[in-house]
């Protein structure tokens, strides 16, 4: 593959991210509920990945290392898209996108349109993770290519059990106003995010070549390490941690005492 060519793709689906968006965008102004813009992203994201993954530039014939990575993105967007939609159906408004737009006040429909295209330039990693891993040209299934398979299994698998306990847990009123620390969050606060996360490493593990043989590879790196700084610093547990400390108070401080923030691990004793 060439730069022309990886720029050409890298233009792409920049374009059709941000064309995403302001559909997102068009859609919170109908609705009015923000829980959308995240079911939009996430289908269309991974429609975006599915495309440029099986993409003809820098290849000759479809290969199979191509058809594997659509897959990724396609079956990652299906749960996770499904799954936020569903959870998107049973609320008024997502009380992350909800406390920023009470802030923005009579400007809300601008910021909200500016901080969506945000969110579509920071995605372009992600989708441009998956071309250049469809696009490493190594023949043969090889052991990469199964590492990676089993790195997205374990995500997939694990975010969706991290979901799963969550929504029993919030489906019992018994729980009202409680904190959900059984299961895999008895050591991750956010182990749906962990899990999100280490997904994205299966496209540098199919990309990067240490050989030198195809440098662009290398910048599939980007795509996980763009989603723990988004998850862990930006749009992620900082604005739903204030919104449980907002509604639960020293409930959720005394979990986030007792248990890790992002990656699972032993439980830390109170102070």
């Amino acid at each position: 593959m060439t730069s022309l060519q990886a720029v050409a793709a890298l233009v792409l689906i920049a374009a059709a991210l941000s064309v995403i968006m302001s559909g997102a965008w068009l859609a919170w102004q109908r609705t009015r509920n923000s829980g959308w813009v995240d079911t939009i992203w996430t289908f269309g994201l991974g429609l975006v990945g599915a495309l440029s993954a099986l993409s003809p530039l820098g290849v000759a014939t479809l290969q199979p290392r191509q058809i594997v990575v659509a897959v990724f993105a396609a079956l990652w967007a299906a749960r996770l898209g499904l799954h936020i939609a569903s959870r998107t159906n049973k609320i008024a408004d997502d009380p992350r996108y909800a406390d920023l737009i009470k802030s923005w006040g009579s400007d809300a429909a601008r910021q909200m349109f500016i901080l969506l295209q945000k969110q579509a330039l920071v995605s372009i990693p992600l989708a441009f993770a998956m071309f250049l891993a469809a696009h490493q040209s190594e023949p043969g299934f090889t052991l990469r290519d199964a590492l990676a398979v089993l790195v997205m299994a374990i995500a997939i698998g694990g975010e969706g059990v991290a979901d799963w306990q969550l929504q029993n847990f919030k489906a019992d009123p018994a729980n009202k106003g409680g904190i959900n620390d059984i299961g895999l969050w008895r050591f991750s606060r956010h182990p749906n995010y962990f899990f999100e996360t280490f997904g994205w490493l299966a496209y540098p593990v199919l990309a990067v070549d240490f050989t030198g043989a195809y440098p662009w590879g290398f910048a599939a790196l980007l795509a996980p390490a763009c989603m723990y700084w988004l998850l862990v610093y930006v749009s992620g547990i900082p604005p739903l941690e204030e919104h449980m400390l907002r509604t639960r108070g020293e409930k959720f401080r005394a979990y986030q005492r007792r248990t890790n923030a992002f990656f699972p691990g032993p439980v830390r004793s109170a102070s």
